[in-house]
């Protein structure tokens, strides 16, 4: 092996991986170099791959295990006396069994962050429950079900411009009247407030901290007072519009809100103050072009620098406005997670942890050691991307992960789970591995990053017992061999789609030969609606963006018409529908039929998006697609409440609650 290709390994890259059609594939040596410069590790000449190769192999000073089994941590000063210091504080005077391998660490019982001393060095342990908190945990021999909805697109009672968290408080209170235990929700993660056309919830300045639009005024006294908006929201617009807003609610607030918000400031510490400097900073450059913080004058780069202490110092009525809207977000999302436990839901809300974050945001600027710099995280070459996906955003390194105790991903956890039931996370595939491209270079010019998956799955274990919340992992794609097993055994639910649920002749699955320990649904917010898979309505999206030519529409229509008359039969062997099979404009018995299948799964969690709740044809996001398909703008008919009341969706939801054990009312 090359001295380029040992360094590669030594760094975690992956010189030889499977694309999705299960061919070979090889990282060529200048994309290596590329990569692994871009990590830290120059490769250009022998030298500097020594030296490299040296670094590399720094010490682990992190270990993780299971409560009660044993661990080896390196064997340093020929002591084999050690003290262990729990999380609380308490000690224990330890004696290590020296191995072949190390010193042994007998089973520690505790869980949670420990740390251990050995002959002057200190490791950080993470001991963690076997599994994660589970659905069987939140609610013991039920299966449960529930809806997802993109927060920007619910309607309350009250008109306004796009959803909130107001919105969301409605919406939870509704579905649990009608039996559901779950709503998830899209991420809610802070954006840039400033740049109305960064409404993208997948891209955000910080996973740390709350987007200030989706903050309900009401909760302080200032209803607004906004048109309902059309049918597509106008972000250019009612971002603005919802600014100006809090600002009115800002500048209005009552001694105690002022109370509230100095004790939240005080407890959020350091990283909530250099969030809202953050925002005021990108406010104040964004006229001239800056959209990160890469983009600001040099003095501004450092968090810690004189030049940002002065801006503060200078703006701080605009500083504390952006502390203010950050702390009425998290006021408003905690009482809908309120709202839904008030009503007998078992978990509530499910937040949705993006995968990454826009490397120009919040977290990039105050914790740029936590990150992949000069990287960006996409996905390699395949049959629906033959090119190649960049998704412009970055991820953790996992060497920062390693060297800081995991504490940036514990930090995410715990912010995503500070006001949900449960949480998913989007491409848990990153878990394992994720696809990192050099500033600059094709997505096919990439190659795949190793993380440390066992380690991670620990801390998700930790926190998910902690907050008492379950994890679902979106495993959707092309999966790593050998990695769901790894996931089901921590208990992280899978995600099961009705399309995908197909055997190798392409017949839909029965109800009975679902995984019990995974999510079931119907669709999500980037594939096709139930209707609008029915209706053939995302063939004619892809005839509009000239993904299908003229002369394949007719072969694409016609295996639509033979899949129709495949899931027809799956519905009918499974009870969920009778029948002659409806015609391909008649959707609502289709969205009757899919929610009683989904239903009749072993799944322990069926989760129907709200669009198939209400059988709308259209998807919240077409992926591949920027102006193209009006992505995150589309809006419900109606309120939650005024949907849950028609008839036909009134019944479908009760069809549904009656194809699971239903949960008891609260007395």
């Amino acid at each position: 092996m090359s001295a380029l290709h040992r360094l590669a390994r030594e760094a975690g890259l992956q010189i030889d991986w499977q694309d999705a059609a299960g061919k070979p594939q090889r990282v060529s040596d200048d994309s290596l170099r590329r990569v692994l410069n871009a990590l830290g590790y120059p490769a250009d000449d022998d030298q500097e791959i020594a030296d490299s190769l040296e670094r590399c192999r720094a010490p682990e000073t992190f270990f993780s295990a299971d409560c009660g089994d044993p661990l080896t941590v390196p064997e340093t000063g020929g002591t084999d006396q050690a003290e262990l210091v729990l999380e609380d504080g308490s000690r224990q005077s330890l004696t290590l069994e020296r191995t072949e391998h190390g010193l042994r660490v007998a089973g520690i019982g505790t869980p949670g962050y420990h740390s251990l001393t050995v002959g002057g060095c200190e490791y950080q342990l993470a001991i963690a429950p076997a599994r994660c908190f589970g659905v069987s945990d939140a609610a013991p021999g039920r299966k449960l079900w529930g809806t997802a909805a993109q927060v920007p697109s619910l309607r309350g009672s009250e008109p306004r411009a796009f959803g909130d968290f107001g919105s969301l408080a409605e919406a939870v209170r509704g579905f649990a009247a009608t039996g559901a235990d779950a709503l998830a929700i899209s991420p809610t993660h802070a954006l840039f407030p400033a740049n109305a056309a960064r409404f993208s919830p997948y891209a955000p300045s910080s996973r740390l901290f709350l987007n200030i639009l989706f903050g309900d005024p009401a909760l302080v006294g200032h209803p607004l007072n906004e048109d309902a908006g059309p049918d597509l929201i106008d972000w250019e617009n009612a971002i603005p519009a919802r600014l100006a807003a809090l600002r009115k609610a800002f500048a209005a607030r009552s001694d105690g809100v002022r109370q509230a918000v100095a004790a939240y400031a005080k407890e959020g510490g350091t990283e909530l103050e250099r969030h809202a400097i953050f925002d005021a900073l990108h406010a104040h450059f964004l006229d001239t072009g800056a959209n990160g913080w890469q983009g600001w004058p040099e003095e501004y780069h450092d968090p810690a620098g004189e030049a940002v202490a002065r801006f503060a110092a200078e703006h701080r009525e605009e500083v504390d406005f952006f502390l203010f809207a950050q702390w009425l977000a998290k006021t408003s999302l905690d009482a809908a997670q309120r709202a839904a436990t008030d009503a007998g839901m078992a978990v509530g809300l499910i937040s949705d942890l993006a995968v990454g974050m826009d490397s120009g945001g919040s977290h990039g600027w105050s914790r740029p050691g936590d990150l992949l710099n000069g990287l960006s995280i996409g996905a390699p070459p395949d049959p629906l991307g033959p090119e190649g996906q960049d998704w412009g955003i970055t991820g953790f390194s996992p060497s920062a992960l390693r060297r800081t105790g995991f504490k940036p991903f514990i930090a995410t956890l715990r912010a995503a789970l500070d006001h949900a039931g449960g949480i998913r996370i989007d491409h848990a595939l990153g878990l394992s591995r994720l696809w990192v491209i050099p500033h600059g270079c094709p997505s096919s010019e990439g190659a795949y990053l190793t993380y440390p998956l066992q380690d991670m799955l620990r801390v998700l274990a930790i926190e998910s017992h902690r907050a008492r919340a379950i994890v679902i992992g979106e495993d959707l794609g092309t999966v790593p061999q050998g990695l769901r097993p790894q996931l089901e055994a921590r208990d992280l639910l899978g995600m099961r789609v009705l399309w995908f649920e197909r055997k190798d002749d392409g017949d839909f699955r029965p109800p009975s030969q679902w995984d019990r320990q995974a999510v079931a649904l119907t669709s999500t917010h980037d594939l096709p609606t139930v209707a609008g898979w029915w209706s053939g309505h995302d063939l004619d999206w892809n005839r509009k963006l000239g993904r299908t030519s003229e002369e394949n529409a007719g072969e694409e229509r016609s295996r639509r018409d033979w899949e129709r008359g495949q899931l027809w039969h799956a519905f009918t062997v499974s009870g969920a529908a009778e029948g002659d099979r409806p015609a391909p404009d008649n959707t609502d018995p289709v969205a009757d039929a899919a929610l009683v299948h989904l239903g009749r799964t072993p799944s322990e969690l069926a989760i129907v998006p709200l669009e198939d709740v209400v059988g709308l044809a259209e998807q919240p996001n077409l992926p591949g697609t920027t102006d193209q398909h009006p992505n995150w703008r589309r809006r419900m008919p109606e309120s939650t409440s005024d949907l849950i009341a028609r008839p036909n969706v009134a019944r479908r939801l009760e069809r549904l609650t009656d194809s699971r054990p239903r949960r008891q009312k609260p007395q």
